[in-house]
């Protein structure tokens, strides 16, 4: 379903493929970590298909091994441990920048970190 509030006016991986830099057509900027990213994948495995979340461990080295559009809606992010089904629409992405620090406190805690 497409995003009908945001939309990205440029996504840049950094060369070190651990900062994902997404610009949003309102002005917004977010640099999102590579780690942040992959254990808030909006996939079935760390959704765990409705049921409560799965806390993803491990995955402060993780790296963004690619970038694949999706539609006109979202961007597939390939990661190197061979993570690659979740789809981050938009307003996904939006969300992860603009409460990064609500949804990144809940984990530590959750993660015992």
């Amino acid at each position: 379903m497409p995003s009908a509030n945001h939309w990205p006016s440029e996504i840049r991986l950094n060369p070190a493929r651990d900062v994902l830099a997404v610009a949003l057509d309102s002005g917004e900027r977010f640099a999102l970590r590579a780690e942040y990213l992959r254990v808030e994948s909006p996939s079935a495995e760390v959704r765990n298909h409705g049921g409560p979340k799965t806390i993803v461990l491990g995955k402060e080295q993780v790296k963004i091994a690619g970038l694949e559009p999706v539609g006109n809606y979202a961007v597939r992010i390939a990661f190197d441990d061979g993570h690659d089904s979740g789809l981050y629409s938009w307003d996904y992405l939006h969300k992860l920048g603009a409460e990064e620090k609500e949804i990144w406190t809940t984990y530590l805690t959750a993660a015992g970190r």
